[in-house]
């Protein structure tokens, strides 16, 4: 069933669990991960970014998405995640999503809660949920988004969350703790301790970025102290790879690896939702 942050995140933040994002850019990985959740009786969150657009355009999947999203027995979130264009936001609000981010994280502290609320006006008009960044979640190298993961100057500072929390009335914030998007290199040096403050300062549901190589530990700890929502694309990008990779030999086709790309996205999407928490919450 197609639903909301707000039919999902509340309930996570209560009990002390999280929901992934999986990013699905074709149809074995939304497969993949809409399986994984319904064998695992998980709410879950799918979608795109617009930093994938390149690799699989809106108009195609959009439709695609949001009919596997109504079909599904579990909540689904369709989310369009790192919107930096507020025209094209608009678009995918037409065209079914029922929950976005509007990114202006390297926006002046000014600028990203006027830019904001006025994206939370009109969404919230259209039964939409609104994720939104503070700080800025920085970038491994390979990475399309972000600048650096070491430079703690980018890390949301508490007292501005509450006041942005405030002004916008936003239904989700990203934090920047210490994550980046991509591949590690190297094992973060997350601060949990401004997670924390930032958790006892705000109402409104945390979500961690840049997910994707964590340690089972770091993701447990993030989510005891707040945490609500995951976003996970590299894990399951590179496990469609592999299977792809593995699973070929001469002579076959497509058709005969397909069910081996979406088998590899459930079972990594499997691994996760049982990780955060979320398994038996829909």
């Amino acid at each position: 069933m197609l639903v909301t942050l707000n039919d999902i995140l509340p309930a996570a933040q209560k009990e002390h669990y999280a929901v992934g994002l999986f990013n699905t850019v074709n149809l074995e990985m939304a497969r993949g991960v809409i399986a994984a959740a319904e064998e695992s009786h998980s709410p879950v969150i799918i979608g795109t970014a617009e930093v994938l657009l390149p690799f699989s355009g809106l108009k195609e999947l959009a439709p695609l998405l949001r009919s596997m999203a109504e079909k599904a027995s579990v909540p689904v979130v369709l989310h369009f995640d790192h919107g930096l264009d507020a025209e094209l936001i608009r678009q995918t609000i037409k065209m079914g999503f029922s929950s976005v981010m509007y990114d202006c994280s390297t926006k002046s502290f000014i600028d990203n809660i006027r830019d904001t609320k006025e994206m939370v006006c009109y969404a919230h008009k259209q039964g939409v949920s609104v994720e939104a960044e503070l700080g800025h979640v920085g970038a491994n190298d390979g990475s399309a988004e972000g600048e650096s993961e070491d430079d703690s100057s980018l890390f949301t500072d508490p007292l501005e969350a509450k006041e942005f929390a405030d002004a916008t009335g936003v239904d989700a914030l990203a934090v920047s703790i210490g994550t980046a998007h991509g591949a590690y290199k190297k094992a973060p040096k997350l601060d949990f301790d401004r997670l924390t403050t930032i958790r006892n300062t705000i109402d409104t549901p945390l979500v961690l970025h840049g997910g994707s190589g964590l340690s089972n530990d770091s993701f447990k700890e993030a989510i005891a102290r707040g945490i609500t929502k995951v976003n996970i694309f590299t894990d399951i990008n590179t496990a469609c790879a592999k299977a792809a990779h593995d699973g070929y030999k001469e002579g076959i086709g497509m058709t005969d690896l397909m069910p081996l790309l979406t088998e590899a996205v459930k079972s990594a999407t499997l691994e996760k939702i049982k990780l955060f928490g979320s398994e038996g919450r829909a």
